[in-house]
This record gives C-alpha cells, structure tokens and sequence, in this order.
C-alpha cells in the first residue's frame, strides 16, 4: 500500500490553509504537511495546530524543518506539545535548513551537529531522558505519547548516513526512479552498517504534481522545483565534484543552474526555472494525466517507497488534489476481500 501527502503553504489566510487539509482528509490522503521557512511564510507551527483541530485522521508535520532556527529543544517541545494536540498524528520531516536558514544568511547546518541534535530530537520529543549541553533533559509531560516518526531529508552520501542511522524514514525531495533507487540503497546501506533494519526506513518521495495532458503548460509552472532542488545538489558538488560519487543524473543538470533568487522559492514562475529543461521537469516532477501517473507511482512504489508527498502550489492545484482522490489513490489501496 502506498500513501500519499500532500504539501500546502504556509500562505494566509490561515483558515484557507485548515480547508486544504480537511479536504485532503476527505479525499482519502493519509497526510499533509507544510514548509517552515518563517520570513519567506507565515509561522507553520501555528498553522499545522489549527489543522490538527479541525482533523482527526490525516498525519501533520512540517516538510521540512530543521535543527538550526530554531534551538533543537524547541523543535522537541513543539512537537510534543503538537503530539498531544492531535491526539497523536505528528510526523516530523527534517533536514539541514535551506531557505529558512540562507534567507537570514545562514549555511545549512553542518553534518555533525545536524545528527546530535536529531538523535536528541528523536528522544526528547518521544518523552525519553537525554543529555543536552551537559544538562539531563526529560519531557515528563510527553511520557507515553505515542511516538513521533522522524523523516530525515538529503541527497548525499553523508546525509544519507544521518537517515539511515537515525531516522525512521528518508524524504526524497524528487520523483526520478533512477536517482530515488540511489538515494533509497544509500539510506538503507547505512541503517544495515548501524544494524539497523533496512526495511523499516520508510523512503518518503515528494514532487510537485499535476494530472492534466497538457505538458507544455505544467512544465512551465513547475520548472521552480528543480531548480530548488539544485541548490542542494551544488553543495554536493562542491564536496564530492562530479566524478561518479554522486550520480550524474543529479549532477549534471545542476551545473545548468546560474542563480537563484530566494525571494522566488517554490514559486510558479521564478526566474530560475529557465535553467530546467522540459526533460528535467519531466523526470523530477509527476506530470501527465492520470495513467502517466499511475505508471510513475508504480515504478516508485516498486523501489520501495512509501508514501509519494504532492507539492501543490501550481495554478489551479486543487483540481489535482480531487483527480487523485477519485482516481489515483484508490488504485493503490488493498482490494476488499468479502
């Protein structure tokens, strides 16, 4: 079985926000999530604790956060504190910060500290004792909760260590099966070396998503997100080069990619997405109609992946969310047995 997300964002007003969740609630997806970027957008937190009360099936969390705005005991507390208010429906997608970290003039968080302070997060929101700053913490209020499954996000070897050591899933920021395969046998390779259980590392694929044939129009409105994507990508550049380390199909349209303007993130028509070919957005998003869509979702679902996350933030994106309520998701739940 495979689930889907659905990603909204953070944008007011605030009440326009809940009524996507509460549809996708209807429509049958199993989750819905937000970005965290608090200059870029309104305040996530607050918007995922208005859904959580006027839901009471579909699962909240912010995809993605990370451990660097915010002081890693107040992402613990406030998703403890979220764990409660839904009646246990949190699930956390984390990474090192991209534009809610650069847009202050941040880096992303380095590696080492980003992986202390999600083996704390993972223990501190889920009410277990740590040690932080010398200091013995204990949330003896989230005791007995149910627990919060952490989803760490990244495409390099290093952060995919960090997901298959300490998450309990791998968010993979992209639909393209060959680099999804990659990023999937990373992740795992690393719980095995931690000894952990490969199969349980829930592999998350997030795109953006639009059910409609003409092709031309959607690639337009949808070029933004490789180009975001390449952000991440340079930095693996700049580490590992583009000798074979990373895969070239990751690489190589990256180096394409000449500016990018933060104020444009994740939206529809940024200058940046000049830079990204047609065969690009085809590749890394999920386009088409409903039968190119299907065939993709199988594919993906067959490497593993548990649960495709939709970013709908095109034009006319609710058109979307409906025609895979009716037509897509059922195609990927358990037949009824009589």
């Amino acid at each position: 079985m495979l689930d889907f997300g659905a990603t909204f964002l953070p944008d007011p007003p605030s009440q326009r926000f809940v009524e996507l969740v509460v549809r996708a609630e209807e429509l049958g997806f199993t989750h819905a999530w937000t970005y965290d970027s608090h200059i870029l957008w309104e305040e996530g937190y607050v918007y995922l604790t208005l859904a959580a009360a006027a839901t009471s099936r579909i699962r909240l969390g912010h995809c993605v956060t990370n451990p660097g705005i915010r002081e890693p005991t107040v992402t613990a507390s406030g998703y403890a504190t979220l764990q409660g208010v839904s009646d246990g429906r949190m699930v956390l997608g984390i990474g090192r910060g991209d534009s809610s970290r650069r847009v202050v003039g941040l880096d992303p968080v380095p590696m080492g500290r980003f992986e202390s302070s999600l083996e704390m997060i993972k223990e501190l929101m889920n009410g277990r004792e740590v040690e932080w700053n010398g200091k013995k913490l204990h949330l003896e209020w989230a005791k007995g909760q149910p627990e919060i499954p952490m989803y760490v996000a990244g495409y390099g070897p290093r952060a995919l260590g960090v997901a298959g050591r300490v998450g309990d899933g791998v968010v993979i920021q992209l639909a393209d099966p060959e680099i999804t395969r990659w990023i999937i046998e990373r992740a795992r390779n690393a719980a095995v070396e931690a000894g952990r259980d490969p199969d349980a590392l829930a592999p998350i694929v997030v795109a953006p998503a639009v059910v409609d044939a003409d092709l031309p129009r959607w690639r337009e409105e949808t070029r933004w997100f490789p180009a975001m994507v390449s952000n991440h990508v340079k930095d693996l550049i700049a580490r590992y080069g583009t000798d074979g380390e990373i895969p070239t199909a990751l690489t190589e349209y990256a180096l394409a990619v000449k500016e990018y303007d933060y104020n444009e993130h994740s939206l529809v028509g940024a200058s940046h997405g000049q830079y990204i070919s047609d065969e690009i957005c085809d590749r890394f998003c999920l386009l088409g109609d409903a039968d190119q869509h299907i065939a993709r979702l199988r594919e993906l679902e067959d490497l593993g992946v548990k649960q495709v996350n939709l970013y709908l933030m095109t034009t006319g994106f609710e058109a979307t969310m409906e025609r895979y309520g009716r037509e897509i998701i059922p195609q990927f739940q358990p037949t009824a047995v009589a």
